[in-house]
């Protein structure tokens, strides 16, 4: 079974994105697609960027920890709200951080905003950084306008058909990345070594 790791990526108080990522690994538990973990960057406050993890003289415990889950994950989800036409502080952040933690790994993307468009500026931003990282972004995505009509604080749908049948789509293509990932890397690794 694949792992996913769930980024939710504001940390600002109030947030509404992570009633998304709650309700993604929910989705994820019970139709038992993955094992899931939500990344919450507010329970992480990393200090601003200044170098990235491989070249710090004395990464702190929780730099390694978020490092190694991200390395270890088969596929990434980010949930990121879109704040003044771009992503939070808090995800481009971590983003930078690491480097080849991010290298062929499967990234799917989740925006979300309180107006009507989704987080669709965000959404092309991180999209943009990803690329420069080597990721592979998943081409389904999942913009959420509106949120707080579309979840309450616990991340429960009021309309659950219709996000489930939105979120079947945007889940299946990060596991079908996931696994042709896998089929790519292993060839490619015994190739080479």
């Amino acid at each position: 079974m694949a792992n996913i790791s769930i980024i939710s990526s504001s940390v600002r108080d109030g947030r509404n994105s992570h009633r998304m990522a709650l309700f993604l690994q929910n989705y994820i538990t019970i139709n038992k697609l993955a094992e899931s973990e939500i990344i919450d960057l507010k329970d992480y406050q990393f200090p601003i960027f200044n170098e990235r993890l491989r070249l710090l003289k004395n990464p702190t415990e929780q730099m390694t920890q978020f490092a190694e889950k991200i390395k270890l994950s088969d596929g990434i989800i980010i949930v990121t709200p879109e704040y003044n036409g771009s992503i939070p502080a808090s995800l481009k952040n971590v983003v930078d951080f690491l480097y080849d933690e991010w290298h062929h790994k499967p990234v799917a993307i989740s925006t979300v905003s309180t107006g009507a468009f989704g987080g669709s500026q965000a959404l092309i931003t991180l999209q943009f950084v990803l690329w420069k990282m080597h990721a592979w972004t998943v081409p389904a995505t999942l913009p959420i306008a509106n949120v707080r009509e579309v979840f309450d604080e616990e991340g429960k749908a009021f309309k659950q058909e219709i996000m489930n049948t939105l979120t079947h789509v945007f889940v299946n293509e990060l596991l079908w990345c996931v696994q042709a990932n896998k089929r790519m890397i292993e060839p490619f690794e015994l190739a080479i070594f």
